[in-house]
């Protein structure tokens, strides 16, 4: 394993901890509302201060953009941080939510680390090397049509200046797909295109810090990842389409037809 991915894994696992035993106390969380449906707590933060605490042990020179604390410091090297993603199901107690972690160095993601502790997955990737859970090479799956394929998708939350494109989206991707799911973790709705127990996923308005380590995950699993343009902007724009290379053309051809 490289060692930034292994120092990535080591701040993973560390907050997960302080996650999961969070997880048993919920009703003494006091969580704070940063802006509509989006919430955030002590846990979150500390979570993420372990993290970036692990990271700048290692690496005091790099950089972090991270969810709750925003960014520090200039580098070469910036490591990319969701605490917790999926807030929500953690503090209603749905068991669906992650640890995100990557690293960019000059504008390209070189490794991810995505940890769901309900289920010990640890999903890890290495720019050029491939994607793997708890230490198993993965792939995307092999379903080849969209009428067979299982979608994930996120529902708009914050903004809905794009709701009714998005429902257009959603209601032709239900008929067209074997089945739609939102599970609620836009990192493990990634993680699982990557290794097939999804075979496409599409939302709006995402953050980097949601979307960073999966994307890099679904690559190095063979899978393609874009904007809902096909265009490599979706860093940029929040907007994120991937899936295993045959779905994902069905599944952008559906959601070009909406977009203005």
């Amino acid at each position: 394993m490289h060692p930034m991915l292994n120092t990535a894994v080591r701040a993973a696992r560390r907050a997960a901890a302080i996650i999961q035993r969070a997880s048993n106390n919920l009703d003494t969380i006091t969580p704070e509302k940063k802006g509509h449906n989006d919430f955030v707590s002590e846990v979150d933060r500390a979570a993420e201060n372990a993290i970036i605490e692990t990271i700048l042990e290692a690496y005091p020179s790099h950089a972090i953009l991270a969810e709750e604390s925003g960014s520090r410091g200039k580098s070469d090297y910036v490591w990319i941080i969701d605490p917790l993603d999926g807030t929500t199901n953690f503090l209603h107690g749905v068991p669906q939510y992650a640890v995100s972690i990557a690293l960019e160095h000059k504008g390209i993601i070189t490794q991810a680390v995505i940890y769901d502790p309900n289920r010990n997955d640890l999903f890890t990737a290495t720019r050029g090397v491939g994607a793997f859970l708890n230490d198993r090479r993965i792939r995307v799956s092999k379903v080849r049509d969209l009428s067979d394929a299982l979608v994930g998708t996120g529902f708009p939350y914050t903004r809905f200046d794009n709701l009714e494109t998005y429902l257009n989206i959603f209601r032709d991707m239900a008929q067209k797909a074997g089945g739609v799911r939102r599970p609620g973790a836009a990192s493990l709705d990634l993680a699982w295109v990557a290794c097939g127990r999804f075979d496409g996923f599409f939302e709006f308005d995402l953050k980097p810090h949601d979307i960073a380590a999966g994307s890099l995950i679904v690559q190095e699993a063979g899978g393609l990842v874009t904007d809902l343009n096909g265009e490599e902007k979706f860093m940029e724009s929040g907007d994120i389409l991937c899936g295993t290379p045959k779905v994902f053309g069905q599944m952008l051809q559906v959601i070009r037809g909406h977009l203005k």
